[in-house]
C-alpha cells in the first residue's frame, strides 16, 4: 500500500485522501480484482471482449484519477504522492518546492508502455495481449530451464559451422516477433608454409611455385576477422506459418584503406542475409535473399541453416567442398518431412581464362581457317555499390540449381542438377558488328550423410562433375575459356571430397578430410600452330622451377588442387557466461598444374604443395 502525506485540505479520510479520490481509487482496484478474475478463466472470445471492456474503463478512470492529481497540484494542493492505478504502481517524484504544473495533464500525453510496438503498424489490444501472455510465459520457461549447451553431436554443428542461433531461446520480442542473437568471438593463429599474403580465408589455388620467392618462406598471421554475430527475427501469422529474418556478418571486408600496420581496420561484410516463409501444413518453404546455395550439401532436409559444412575453421572452407553463397530466391516442397524438393535461381558469376598470349588488347588469336582474330569483351569494372576495383561478367540468366532430398533414419540422400550460361561479345574480324555469344554449361551433382555410429560416427561426402563449375570450387579454378570464334568454351572439371566427423566424448569433436578439384582441357589450334585456351600443353614452363629472388613469370594452368585435412574442437567451458571453444586444424595441400615445355621441348609439370595450421579459441556468449 501507498502511504500518503497529510495536507491541510477541508475534508479528508484517514489515510489523507478526499472522499472523491479514494471512491475512484477503490473502483480501480476492484476493477483490477476483476479483470484478474476474467484472466483465470478460459479465454473465450466473449470472455476477452468484455476483459477488453473492462481494462477501458480502467484507463479512464486512471486517466480521470491523474486529472484529479493534477488539479489537486495546481491549487496547491498534495506536491508530492503515490498513485496505485490499473497494473502496477506508477509513480510522481515531485518535490514539495517545485512549482505547480500550469496546466492539467492531458492522459492522452502519458504513453502505456504495456501496449508499446517498436517499428511497423500498431497492434491491436487483443493480439498484443496475447504477445504479452506468451512472453511471460516464455520467460518463465526460461528462467526454470538450464543454460543452453552446445550440440557438437551434428556432422555439422551449427555452433562451429554458423552461430547456432536457431537452438537458443529469444532475448526480447519486438511485437510479436522473437529476436534471437547468435555469434562468437573468434582468435585465430595461422601459420602456412609458403607465404599467400592472406588472412583467415586460404587461397588454395594461389600456392606459389618454386619461381617465387614466397615459396621459400612461411607465414604467421594471428586475425580477428572470423569474430561473427548474428540475429534471427521470427513471427508466426497462424500456428502452421513462420515469418523469419536472419542477418550474419563477420570482419571479412578490406576496405581500400584496411591494413595490418596498426589499427588493422577491416570491415563488416554481408555473408547471409534473407527472409524465409515456411508452411508446415502444405510443406512449402520460400528463401529469398544472400544464403548458402542449394548446391551445399545438406545435414537434413533442404531449408536453410541446416547445410553439412564441414566443422573447419578456414573461411574459404577446404579444397573439394561445393559451396557459394550468394543472392537467390528459393522454392522448397517437402512430403511428410522425409522427401524434398528444390529449385532456386541463383545470382550468376564467371571466371574466364586465356593461356599466355591468347589475348592481345582484347583480340584472339585466329584459330584455323580463319582470316584474322576476333575481338572479346567478356566483363566490366563494377560501378554503383558494386566494387570499382573488380571485374563482373556480363551474365545473361541466374544459375538454376534443381536439387531431391531423402531423409532416412541412416542417413541422408541428395541429387541435383546444375544449369549456367555464360556470355561474350564478339567483333569478328573484317566486320562492323558486335554479336553476342552465349553457351550453356553446368552439371550434376550428389551429397551424402551416413550416421555410421549414431552420436558417434558419421561420414559425409560431396560430388559436382560438368563443365564450367569452378566457381562451386574453393580452389576457384576458372569456369571457362574461348573458343576462336569469341565464343565462351566451359572448362570440364570435377570436385568432390569425403570426410570422417567423430564425437569420442560430448565435449570434443574430430575430423578427417580428404577433397580434390581437377580441371580438363579446352583448347584450339591457332594459325600459328599453336594451342590457345586451357589445359594446352606447348606453354613454355622453364621459368616456373628456377628458383628467383625476383618473381619471374609462371604461366602454368592448374589441373589439380588436392587436400588433406584434419583438425578436432574442444568445448571447455559452459555456463550462464556462454561457451569457450578451442580448436586445431592442420591441412595439406598439393597443386599440380598441365604439363608444358622448356625451350629444348623437353615436357615440365610444374607442381607445388603447403601446410596450413590453425589454432582457434571462440567464446561464445549466446550459448
Amino acid at each position: 500500500m501507498c502511504c500518503w502525506q497529510k495536507m491541510h485540505d477541508p475534508v479528508r479520510n484517514r489515510d489523507g485522501e478526499t472522499p472523491r479520490r479514494g471512491v475512484v481509487r477503490g473502483a480501480v482496484v476492484a476493477l483490477s480484482g476483476i479483470v484478474a478474475a476474467f484472466a483465470a478463466l478460459p479465454a473465450h472470445a466473449d470472455d476477452l471482449s468484455e476483459i477488453q471492456a473492462i481494462r477501458e474503463e480502467m484507463r479512464r478512470l486512471e486517466a480521470k484519477v491523474e486529472r484529479l492529481e493534477a488539479h489537486h497540484a495546481h491549487s496547491g494542493g498534495d506536491a508530492g504522492g503515490r498513485m496505485f492505478a490499473g497494473h502496477g504502481l506508477r509513480q510522481h517524484s515531485l518535490s514539495g518546492n517545485a512549482p505547480a504544473p500550469s496546466h492539467p495533464i492531458d492522459p492522452s500525453a502519458v504513453p502505456d508502455l504495456r501496449h508499446l510496438s517498436i517499428g511497423g503498424p500498431a497492434v491491436s489490444a487483443d493480439s498484443q495481449t496475447a504477445a504479452e501472455e506468451a512472453n511471460e510465459a516464455l520467460q518463465d520457461a526460461n528462467a526454470q530451464q538450464q543454460q543452453p549447451q552446445l550440440n557438437m553431436d551434428s556432422s555439422s554443428p551449427l555452433s562451429i559451422t554458423q552461430t547456432g542461433v536457431d537452438s537458443l531461446p529469444p532475448v526480447f520480442r519486438i511485437g510479436g516477433v522473437s529476436v534471437r542473437l547468435g555469434g562468437f568471438i573468434d582468435f585465430s593463429n595461422i601459420y602456412r608454409s609458403k607465404n599467400l599474403t592472406s588472412g583467415p580465408a586460404t587461397s588454395w589455388g594461389s600456392f606459389p611455385y618454386a619461381n617465387s620467392p614466397n615459396a621459400h618462406t612461411g607465414e604467421y598471421r594471428p586475425s580477428a576477422q572470423l569474430t561473427r554475430l548474428s540475429v534471427l527475427l521470427q513471427g508466426t501469422p497462424t500456428d502452421h506459418q513462420v515469418l523469419s529474418a536472419y542477418i550474419e556478418t563477420d570482419f571479412g571486408g578490406a576496405a581500400g584503406t584496411a591494413n595490418s600496420y596498426q589499427t588493422n581496420s577491416y570491415t563488416p561484410r554481408i555473408r547471409q542475409a534473407y527472409m524465409t516463409y515456411s508452411d508446415t501444413k502444405w510443406g512449402f518453404h520460400v528463401l529469398a535473399g544472400q544464403a548458402w546455395s542449394l548446391t551445399t550439401g545438406y545435414t537434413q532436409g533442404l531449408l536453410s541453416r541446416h547445410e553439412q559444412l564441414p566443422p573447419v575453421v578456414d573461411n574459404n572452407q577446404i579444397p573439394g567442398i561445393v559451396f557459394t553463397r550468394v543472392p537467390q530466391i528459393r522454392f522448397i516442397k517437402d512430403f511428410g518431412r522425409k522427401w524434398w524438393v528444390g529449385l532456386s535461381f541463383e545470382a550468376p558469376q564467371v571466371a574466364f581464362a586465356e593461356s599466355d598470349g591468347m589475348l592481345d588488347d582484347g583480340t584472339l588469336q585466329p584459330g584455323v581457317g580463319m582470316r584474322g582474330g576476333t575481338d572479346v569483351l567478356y566483363n566490366n569494372s563494377g560501378s554503383g555499390m558494386l566494387n570499382p576495383n573488380a571485374k563482373y561478367s556480363m551474365d545473361v540468366a541466374p544459375d538454376i540449381v534443381l536439387k531431391g532430398a531423402l531423409d532416412t533414419k541412416l542417413a541422408h540422400y541428395e541429387v541435383y542438377g546444375l544449369a549456367r550460361w555464360f556470355k561474350a561479345l564478339e567483333k569478328a574480324y573484317g566486320t562492323n558488328s558486335i554479336r553476342e555469344r552465349v553457351s550453356f554449361a553446368g552439371g550434376v551433382g550428389g551429397d551424402i550423410t551416413v550416421h555410421a555410429i549414431p552420436k558417434y560416427l558419421q561420414v559425409t561426402g560431396n560430388v559436382l562433375a560438368g563443365r564450367g563449375i569452378g566457381r562451386y570450387g574453393p580452389s576457384m579454378i576458372s569456369d571457362a575459356t574461348f573458343k576462336a570464334d569469341g565464343t565462351p568454351a566451359p572448362i570440364p572439371e570435377l570436385i568432390g571430397s569425403l570426410g570422417l566427423i567423430g564425437h569420442p566424448t560430448d565435449n570434443v569433436l574430430l575430423y578427417l578430410y580428404g577433397g580434390i578439384e581437377t580441371a580438363g582441357r579446352n583448347t584450339y589450334r591457332g594459325l600459328d600452330g599453336r594451342q590457345y585456351g586451357y589445359g594446352v600443353s606447348d606453354l613454355d614452363l622453364e621459368s616456373c622451377d628456377i628458383e628467383q629472388i625476383t618473381t619471374s613469370t609462371c604461366n602454368a594452368q592448374t589441373r589439380t588442387v588436392a587436400d588433406m585435412t584434419v583438425g578436432g574442437w574442444w568445448h571447455m567451458l559452459q555456463g550462464r557466461y556462454g561457451a569457450v571453444m578451442t580448436g586445431v586444424q592442420y591441412t595439406y595441400v598439393h597443386k599440380i598444374a598441365f604439363s608444358g615445355t622448356n625451350n629444348v621441348g623437353q615436357r615440365i609439370d610444374p607442381t607445388t604443395g603447403g601446410n596450413t595450421i590453425y589454432v582457434t579459441f571462440r567464446y561464445l556468449p549466446f550459448q
